[in-house]
């Protein structure tokens, strides 16, 4: 559970709530004009520009910006040394009992591989392969909450001309000039909130997933390649290292 994306989303909202209740009710922010012009305006966008296999694709990647399991790098480095101690000492066979108490299906998935006798380079091949779609998915959710983020203020646009053009159509009827400027400012409003408060900052917080993810996946594959060749440990966890920033490193020769 990311605890950022929720306190950050609430904090937005729960601030706005309480700056419109300290001005007055907040029934005169709800406009269902107004909500059916941005937000079924922005949906019919969406599935203008997208086919609807990869909205709803989107809507489960959207998922990791709340449910995320942050993997430890510096846990994983030392697992990955548990593990090239024992090919050196055991054989690279013995891997195959040690799966069962992986939890990482990428890693899962390339200890199998070492295990069936793949190459270093032919494992390095393929797992990149992998890493390169798994990115292409994970670019083209954040690319679809973007998209979004561009339609709803444009949408709120097109709200507030609406409003507009109906209350100089008005002004001859002073009870009718308020509704009609209601929706033209409160379309604006919807399409910012939509942009700004969520949309924008979760295609953020996806991009910053997902290259999280592809590098802890890299060095899942930097290290099962050295297993591979037999590489010298302290050499293996020099170069895991690398993918660390230096203050964070944790040794284990010196444990």
């Amino acid at each position: 559970m990311d605890l950022s994306t929720i306190i950050g989303i609430g904090a937005a909202f729960g601030l706005m709530l309480m700056a419109i209740l300290q001005g007055g009710p907040l029934s005169i922010f709800i406009n269902t004009p107004s909500m059916l012009i941005v937000f079924g305006g922005t949906l019919g966008n969406t599935f203008v520009h997208y086919p609807f296999s990869d909205v709803f694709d989107a809507i489960n990647v959207a998922k990791k910006t709340v449910l995320y399991k942050e993997i430890s790098i510096n846990d994983l480095i030392i697992q990955l040394m548990e593990f090239a101690n024992k090919a050196r000492k055991e054989g690279i066979l013995a891997l195959q009992g040690a799966m069962e108490d992986v939890e990482d299906e990428f890693l899962k998935k390339a200890m199998q591989m070492a295990v069936d006798g793949q190459e270093p380079e032919t494992l390095r091949s393929m797992l990149n392969t992998e890493i390169e779609y798994i990115q292409q998915r994970h670019d083209k959710g954040a690319d679809i909450f973007i998209s979004i983020a561009a339609y709803a203020p444009a949408m709120g646009m097109v709200g507030t001309l609406i409003g507009l053009v109906q209350m100089l159509q008005t002004m001859d009827d002073p009870a009718a000039i308020g509704p009609a400027m209601a929706v033209a400012l409160l379309t604006t409003f919807y399409g910012a909130v939509i942009a700004n408060v969520l949309c924008s900052p979760m295609a953020g917080k996806l991009k910053n997933r997902s290259a999280s993810e592809v590098l802890t996946k890299t060095l899942i594959i930097e290290g099962m390649q050295s297993i591979l060749s037999g590489e010298n440990p302290r050499i293996m966890e020099q170069k895991l290292h690398a993918f660390i920033a230096p203050k964070l490193r944790e040794s284990t020769f010196n444990k």
